[in-house]
């Protein structure tokens, strides 16, 4: 298996990736521009922009012009990322190809737009119309299991081929162990997965994106014969998802790239929070359609304020006035429990006929709050519930354990404030106690967080 590594750049200005003593062409916009300013400049990657708050990478929105497949979504993010490549190229290579597979990222260009390719060059005397063997789950799991990875590039990867396991499980009415793939088995696809869990875990914890996804048209070949657009699994995968018809006909999201879009679970909805858009990069798809350019395009945004983060919210507000509070109690605890619930509250108010009452607030993901409005009806005796949707300003926070006491760090506007968990002080007798040894906790976790950097 071959690789295109290092990027170079020759006398001419043209880059090139270099890997054991070997050079390889590549022509990419983004990856010429980094080899031109030279080795420092390229440090400056967004890949590589942990050291510069203001710059960090918090949100990825993707458009899927052409439609999304795993190749198309590594080639876009490695184009407007190129310093992800070594990681790309070192999850593939934990996991293996066959002998003779290169893997390397090409530029290209059509009559509209430039950017990059995610190519995949099988050995010469293995070829697409040989057909390709069957391929179990459990057995691309073991590789994966089993590789020097990364581990949150192997937990994303074994995500990905699991949420492709389970809708050809569900597709076909069988065991998810006794999924055997077919394409997605294929070299090309277990390294389009790694690629992508590689950026993916890369790029760390951001939101991320997608505006409508083009359905497809007409019938897609697969080694079960011909299938509808989208194919069963891929139809799976897409479940709940905003799809269009846009007039090209053929596939448009392969099950590689669907099984992506899955394990991301990217939002569809509005983004109120304003961001600084860092980059741009363009993924080609193999596929020449009529009226567009096949490709994927990934936008890179950072944080206005790297202090300050932003979303939206469901807000649920109901009243109760003739259920038990014991029983209140038992209904608010299980919704503070349930899946996409951030927070319940609920304070005294006097209702109709001056009965006391408890008025509640639970605020919810969005994409959630239908099934928790069911919830809550299901608990508590209301019979009605209000619903709203608001934008929401948080700080960033992160734990910290001093000495087994968690403390909780939040970077406010000015400046880095601490609060120690009382679960942490609890054993100590006495409120002196507890609030010196809080004191010591807080103050030596902001002394720790600033003396870090």
């Amino acid at each position: 298996m071959e690789f295109d590594g290092d990027v170079g750049v020759d006398g001419e200005g043209k880059a090139f990736w270099v890997a054991n003593g070997r050079c390889y062409p590549y022509v990419s916009d983004s990856v010429r521009r980094f080899a031109r300013r030279g080795e420092g400049a390229r440090k400056e990657a967004v890949t590589n922009v942990g050291e510069n708050d203001s710059m960090r990478v918090s949100a990825v929105h993707i458009d899927a012009v052409g439609g999304i497949a795993g190749d198309m979504f590594s080639a876009a993010l490695l184009d407007v990322c190129p310093d992800l490549w070594p990681a790309c190229e070192g999850a593939i290579a934990a996991v293996g190809l066959a002998d003779g597979t290169r893997v390397s990222l090409a530029g290209y260009r059509d009559s509209m737009l430039s950017g990059s390719r995610f190519v995949v060059e099988a050995p010469s005397r293995v070829r697409p119309s040989d057909g390709r063997p069957h391929v179990r789950w459990s057995d691309i799991r073991k590789r994966i299991a089993s590789a020097h990875l990364d581990e949150g590039v192997r937990t994303t990867a074994l995500a990905i081929f699991r949420a492709l396991a389970e809708a050809e499980a569900a597709v076909h009415g069988i065991d998810v162990d006794s999924v055997a793939f077919h394409e997605v088995g294929a070299d090309d696809s277990i390294a389009d997965i790694l690629s992508a869990a590689a950026i993916i875990s890369g790029l760390g914890r951001c939101r991320w994106s997608i505006g409508p996804i083009p359905r497809g048209r007409g019938l897609v070949a697969t080694e079960h014969g011909m299938l509808p657009v989208p194919a069963p699994a891929t139809l799976a995968l897409l479940e709940g998802f905003v799809v269009i018809d846009d007039g090209e006909q053929g596939e448009r999201v392969t099950p590689t790239g669907a099984a992506i879009l899955r394990h991301l679970a990217p939002s569809q909805e509005a983004d109120p929070v304003p961001r600084r858009l860092i980059g741009a990069g363009i993924g080609f798809g193999t596929r020449t359609l009529e009226r567009r350019s096949n490709v994927l395009r990934a936008s890179l945004f950072a944080a206005v304020d790297a202090g300050l983060q932003g979303d939206r919210v469901e807000v649920l507000r109901f009243e109760v006035d003739d259920q038990t509070g014991e029983d209140l109690a038992v209904a608010l605890q299980r919704l503070r429990g349930a899946a996409a619930v951030i927070d319940v509250c609920q304070w005294p108010v006097l209702g109709k006929k001056g009965r006391m009452a408890a008025a509640v607030q639970v605020l919810v993901r969005p994409e959630a709050a239908a099934r928790i409005v069911d919830e809550v009806l299901a608990e508590t005796t209301t019979l009605g519930v209000r619903r709203s949707t608001v934008a929401r300003t948080t700080v960033r926070r992160e734990m910290r354990d001093v000495d087994g006491v968690p403390v909780k760090l939040a970077r406010r506007p000015s400046g880095i404030s601490a609060k120690a968990e009382m679960d942490g002080l609890a054993h100590l007798e006495g409120t002196a106690s507890r609030q010196t040894e809080r004191k010591r906790v807080e103050s030596e976790a902001i002394d720790e967080e600033e003396s870090d950097g």
